[in-house]
C-alpha cells in the first residue's frame, strides 16, 4: 500500500512537471502580439480633461467657431502625433525591408560568382576533377616528403633572437593548422560533393532558392516603401488641414470677446504653428539632399552642415508676459529696439550675424549635431532675428557661455529667449541638460516652448512648463 501511494505520488509529480513544461513551451512558442499604437487609459483621460478645460474657456463663443478651435486642438494634440508615430514606424519597417532585400541580393550575387568560378575551373581541368580529393592528397604528400626538423633548424639558424625564433615557430604552426583544417573540411565535403559536376548542381539549386528569396524580399521592400509613403502623405494631409484651420481662426479672432477664449484660441494656434515647422524643416532637408546629389553628380562636394534655418518664422509681441509669436514673416525687424527686458521680437540681428546688440554673437554657422535641442535653438533664434552662438556647448552650458560673450542672461522669461535646463531638470538629460525656445508666456505664468531632441529625429515639438523662475534665459 505504501509502495502504491509512493508510486501515485511520483506519478502525480511527473504529471505536474509535464504540465508545467507544456505550459512553458506554449508560452515560448506562442507569437508575441505586435504592439499597437493604442493610447493608454491615462492618456485618454488626460486628453478628455484638456478638451473639457478648453470647452470651458470657450464658453459663450459661437458654436461653429468653438468647434473649429476644438477640432484644431484635437488635430495638433492627438491626430497628428499618432500619424507621426505611424509614419515613423512605417519608415523604420521600410528601411529594414530594404536592408534585407540588399542582403538577399548580395547572397545571390556571391552564389552566382561561385558558379562562374567553378565553371571556369571545369573548362580548365574538367567537371570530374575532385578538388576535395586533390587537397587531401597534397597534404599527405607534404607530410610524407616534408621534414619539420629541417624547417626547425632553418628557423634556429635564421632567427635574430629568441623572440624571433618563437614568433617563427608560432607562424609555422598556424600555417600547418590552417592547412590541416582546410584538408579536413575538404575531406568532409567529399561525402556530399564528390566532384565539380555535383558541386555545380548544388550551387545551381542554391541560386534558384536565393533568387526566389531575393525577389520576395525586393517585393516586400517595395511594398514597405509604398506603405511608408502613404503614412507620410496622411501625416502631411493632417498638417495641411491644421494650417488651413489655423489661418481661418486667425482671421476670426475679433469674434472672441472674452480674455480666456482669446488665450485658449491663441495657445491652440501656437501649438499648431510649432508643429507646422516640421513641414518647413522637411522641405529644407529635401532641398539640401537634392543639392548634394547635384553637387555629387557634378564632381564637387556638397556641404553637410545643417542650414541656419529659413522659411516662415514668428513675429511676436515684445512684451514679457501674456505674449506670443505668430506665424507671420521671418524677415528681420530693422526697427526693433532693445532696452533691458523690453526688446522686440523679431529682433534686428540677421541670420548668421557675428556681431549684434553691441557684442560678438559667436556665430560662424550651425555647428550643432542634427536633431539635437541645440540644433533647433540655433535655427529658431535665426528665424526670430535674435543672436545665437555656434559653440555654446551642451544645453546646460548655454547660459554661462552666453554671459561670457556679452548676452543678457537672467531668470525672467521672454518670447524668443532660449530657456536653459540644468542637467536632469524637468526630466531632461542628466548629463547634458537641455534648451528650448520660449514661444508664448501664458497668463497663468506657464510657458509654451518649441524644442527638438535626438529622439524626435529632426522633428520639432511643443511643451508647456510651469517652473519658469527656475530656469536661465538667454535674451540678446
Amino acid at each position: 500500500m505504501i509502495a502504491l501511494r509512493n508510486s501515485k505520488m511520483i506519478l502525480g509529480v511527473v504529471s505536474c512537471m509535464a504540465l508545467i513544461a507544456s505550459m512553458a513551451l506554449t508560452a515560448v512558442s506562442a507569437p508575441v502580439p505586435e504592439a499597437n499604437a493604442v493610447p493608454s487609459y491615462s492618456d485618454l483621460a488626460a486628453s478628455k480633461a484638456r478638451k473639457a478645460d478648453l470647452e470651458d474657456q470657450l464658453a459663450g463663443v459661437k458654436s461653429d467657431l468653438a468647434d473649429k478651435i476644438v477640432e484644431l486642438n484635437d488635430l495638433t494634440t492627438n491626430q497628428i502625433p499618432a500619424a507621426e508615430k505611424a509614419a515613423e514606424q512605417a519608415q523604420n519597417k521600410a528601411e529594414q525591408a530594404q536592408q534585407e532585400a540588399e542582403a538577399a541580393a548580395s547572397r545571390l550575387e556571391a552564389a552566382q560568382k561561385d558558379k562562374s568560378d567553378l565553371e571556369q575551373k571545369i573548362k580548365e581541368t574538367g567537371e570530374d576533377y575532385d578538388d576535395a580529393h586533390a587537397a587531401v592528397a597534397q597534404v599527405a604528400r607534404d607530410s610524407f616528403h616534408g621534414s619539420n626538423a629541417t624547417d626547425t633548424i632553418s628557423m634556429v639558424t635564421g632567427a635574430k633572437n629568441t623572440n624571433d625564433f618563437i614568433e617563427s615557430m608560432q607562424s609555422s604552426a598556424a600555417v600547418t593548422r590552417s592547412e590541416n583544417t582546410a584538408a579536413s573540411d575538404a575531406a568532409s565535403a567529399k561525402s556530399t560533393q564528390m566532384n565539380r559536376k555535383d558541386r555545380l548542381a548544388a550551387i545551381e539549386r542554391q541560386i534558384a532558392s536565393l533568387k526566389a528569396q531575393a525577389e520576395s524580399n525586393a517585393a516586400d521592400a517595395k511594398q514597405a516603401a509604398s506603405d511608408a509613403q502613404a503614412k507620410t502623405a496622411e501625416l502631411n494631409a493632417l498638417r495641411d488641414k491644421g494650417n488651413q484651420q489655423r489661418s481661418y481662426l486667425e482671421s476670426q479672432q475679433d469674434q472672441l470677446t472674452s480674455a480666456s477664449a482669446k488665450e485658449a484660441a491663441q495657445i491652440v494656434m501656437m501649438q499648431s504653428q510649432i508643429d507646422a515647422y516640421n513641414q518647413q524643416l522637411a522641405k529644407q532637408r529635401a532641398q539640401m539632399s537634392a543639392s548634394q546629389q547635384i553637387s555629387a553628380a557634378g564632381g564637387s562636394q556638397g556641404s553637410t552642415r545643417p542650414s541656419g534655418g529659413s522659411g516662415t518664422s514668428s513675429s511676436g509681441s515684445s512684451g514679457s508676459s501674456g505674449s506670443s509669436s505668430s506665424g507671420s514673416s521671418g524677415s528681420v525687424n530693422s526697427g526693433a529696439t532693445a532696452s533691458g527686458m523690453n526688446y522686440s521680437v523679431p529682433g534686428n540681428c540677421p541670420q548668421g550675424s557675428s556681431y549684434c546688440y553691441g557684442h560678438s554673437t559667436g556665430n560662424v554657422g550651425n555647428a550643432y549635431p542634427w536633431s539635437q535641442c541645440t540644433w533647433w535653438a540655433y535655427i529658431r533664434r535665426g528665424q526670430l532675428g535674435l543672436p545665437v552662438g555656434s559653440y555654446l556647448g551642451n544645453g546646460q552650458d548655454w547660459g554661462n557661455s552666453a554671459i561670457r560673450l556679452g548676452y543678457l542672461v537672467n531668470n525672467t522669461p521672454h518670447v524668443g529667449a532660449v530657456m536653459v535646463f540644468r542637467a536632469g531638470q524637468d526630466g531632461h538629460s542628466p548629463i547634458y541638460g537641455h534648451v528650448a525656445i520660449v514661444e508664448r508666456i501664458n497668463s497663468d505664468g506657464s510657458i509654451l516652448v518649441s524644442e527638438s531632441g535626438s529622439i524626435w529625429q529632426g522633428g520639432v515639438h511643443w511643451d508647456t512648463l510651469y517652473d519658469a523662475p527656475d530656469h536661465q534665459y538667454v535674451h540678446y
